[in-house]
């Protein structure tokens, strides 16, 4: 099944087009078989325009077809008994229609919907009888199959692309506290000192809360996938961590920074290289924590708890050097450097 899927997508014919056809013309069968309507023509545009990505994006769309066109229907059915259709009457009803909606702070959408729905019960409600009623029931009946369609047939789960953003996340997270390790010898004194691989972590964080975010909208009325809940919640989880890493990366470089103003610090050479070596562990442990979160196995689990102990090892080898420094300016930057190592750890061993 995923094969075939994905020889569909590489012609272009994505999940979501092929959904999107099949809720039309099942609508457009439905309709015309349950109303006996020649042209159920407001069933399959319902459908259309509620497909979406996600089931909780169909059910927005749905409820805002339904709510426009109902409020268009009212409006025409109300002006359509003293005005005939002619330009006149078409501004008339698409001026109040749109002007009313927009006052009561109504979604674009449904403001458009609104416009459209009146102009046609007003163009041909004089015609037919009975049209008016038939057009709402046309577009619930579109909406709800696309709706059902959306959520039963292969349902967008985007677990994965979580599982792949906490991995990335993390990595990026280590790579991050490596690359301001390697810094400290630099003897650089620039107010940019780290700035630019730390603003990379900063939106690596917010693409991962997006992530997220999807992910939670694609579980949501999504009845097949309900058991998937638990596991998203635990990678939020993690990914809370994460962002508290992150929080700790950027005071980390901030302390950095400040220390490469201090002379006494660009001449203790032994602070400095203990200080990278802990470093270091503490990333690797960070990178494990990704790893350990999306595959979960003893292994991968024993050996993040072996990279933790390595690191707290490697931090408790800098406080020998801190009775050797005379600076309080120093002691104090290299201090807040090693809690908020101390904090990551904390938040990898969650």
């Amino acid at each position: 099944m995923v094969k075939f899927l994905n020889i569909l997508d590489k012609m272009g014919l994505t999940l979501q087009i092929v959904k999107t056809a099949f809720a039309a013309s099942l609508s457009w069968f439905v309709a015309s078989t349950l109303l006996q309507s020649e042209y159920p023509y407001f069933a399959p545009i319902a459908a259309i325009i509620t497909v979406q990505v996600t089931v909780l994006d169909s059910v927005n769309k749905a409820t805002q077809r339904i709510v426009g066109i109902i409020g268009g229907v009212l409006l025409s059915m109300l002006l359509g008994h003293w005005l005939s259709i002619n330009a006149f009457s078409i501004f008339l009803v698409i001026l109040l229609g749109m002007g009313i909606s927009k006052a009561l702070r109504m979604n674009p959408q449904i403001i458009s919907q609104v416009a459209i729905s009146s102009l046609l019960v007003l163009a041909f409600g004089h015609t037919e009888e009975g049209y008016a009623f038939e057009r709402i029931i046309e577009t619930v009946l579109g909406s709800g199959i696309a709706v059902l369609i959306n959520a039963l047939i292969v349902p967008q789960n985007a677990i994965p692309d979580v599982e792949r953003s906490v991995v990335g996340y993390s990595n990026l997270s280590a790579e991050t506290l490596i690359s301001l390790s390697r810094l400290i010898d630099t003897s650089s004194k620039r107010k940019q000192f780290g700035r630019r691989e730390v603003d990379a972590l900063i939106r690596e964080s917010v693409d991962s809360r997006k992530t997220l975010d999807l992910a939670e909208q694609s579980l949501k009325y999504n009845l097949l996938l309900t058991h998937k809940r638990i596991a998203l919640s635990r990678l939020a989880v993690h990914i809370n961590n994460l962002e508290s890493i992150t929080i700790q990366i950027r005071g980390i470089r901030r302390s950095l920074a400040d220390l490469q103003r201090i002379k006494p610090f660009r001449s203790s050479f032994s602070v400095k290289e203990q200080l990278q070596v802990a470093m270091e562990a503490t990333a690797n442990s960070i990178a494990a924590f990704g790893q350990s979160v999306v595959a979960s196995s003893e292994e991968d689990i024993v050996q993040l708890k072996q990279l933790i102990r390595q690191a707290r090892l490697e931090q408790d080898n800098c406080l020998v050097y801190l009775k050797d420094i005379n600076s309080p300016e120093m002691l104090r930057d290299v201090g807040s450097i090693l809690t908020d190592l101390k904090r990551i750890l904390t938040e990898v061993e969650r």
